[in-house]
């Protein structure tokens, strides 16, 4: 029985710190993933240059919102669906892949109608953007430890896996080379395109399960009822 196919992805860079290795573990396994970017990092020179490394080597950049303040589907306030996407759209620039991927922030991997609020729902729409979700969230972020053990288990239970982790400091990437061995060695492969079960809208148009991530309108002042 064929093992998994795997895309990689990578949230919350860059760091200094971490993506270095991240990109030199990821060329010797010859794999190439997915970064998704916080936007106001890509202010700074030097994070930006490894965006561009990135770019060089093959992987895709995709856009993560500007602030990473909170899931967009708790967000009220008007315009921030230009403040957080379109942004750090532009600080992309031409590294963005041509789909002009985005990942709502989960707020800890989850996935529900807090993820877009109807402004960016309709802002990621008219700017054709690619909305890419995820099937795999071991959380390495909080168990920088013991996140092998639950991604190895979430991919090989499933033949498609997107799986996410984070270039972040920690200590958790430490163990990615090593993750990666382990993980072709119970029979898995490796691809960079993004598996359709993930992507609730593609280049503005929306997918079936797009509204399932959005935020209902709230209703504005009282309602009134009246007998039927």
């Amino acid at each position: 029985m064929a093992g998994p196919v795997v895309t990689l992805s990578f949230d919350n860079g860059p760091e200094p710190e971490v993506t270095p290795h991240v990109l030199e573990v990821l060329r010797r396994h010859g794999i190439a993933a997915t970064f998704f970017v916080i936007g106001s990092k890509l202010v700074e020179p030097a994070r930006l240059a490894l965006v561009e490394r990135a770019h060089a080597e093959g992987h895709w950049i995709g856009n993560h919102s500007f602030t990473h303040s909170g899931p967009l589907g708790e967000r009220q306030d008007a315009g921030h669906a230009e403040a957080e996407i379109g942004a750090t759209q532009r600080l992309i620039g031409r590294l963005a892949h041509p789909d002009r991927l985005f990942r709502p922030v989960g707020g800890g991997g989850r996935l529900g109608p807090h993820l877009l609020s109807a402004e960016a729902r309709d802002h990621l729409a008219a700017q054709r953007h690619t909305v890419v979700l995820w099937s795999a969230v071991p959380g390495d972020w909080r168990d920088p430890e013991g996140w092998p053990d639950i991604a190895l288990a979430q991919c090989l239970a499933q033949p498609r896996p997107l799986l996410v982790l984070h270039d972040l400091p920690g200590g958790a990437m430490r163990h990615l080379d090593r993750f990666l061995h382990r993980l072709a060695d119970s029979g898995a492969s490796f691809r960079q395109d993004l598996p359709a079960s993930c992507l609730v809208m593609r280049r503005g148009v929306a997918e079936p399960g797009l509204e399932d991530h959005v935020t209902p309108i709230r209703a504005k002042g009282n309602v009134t009822c009246s007998a039927a």
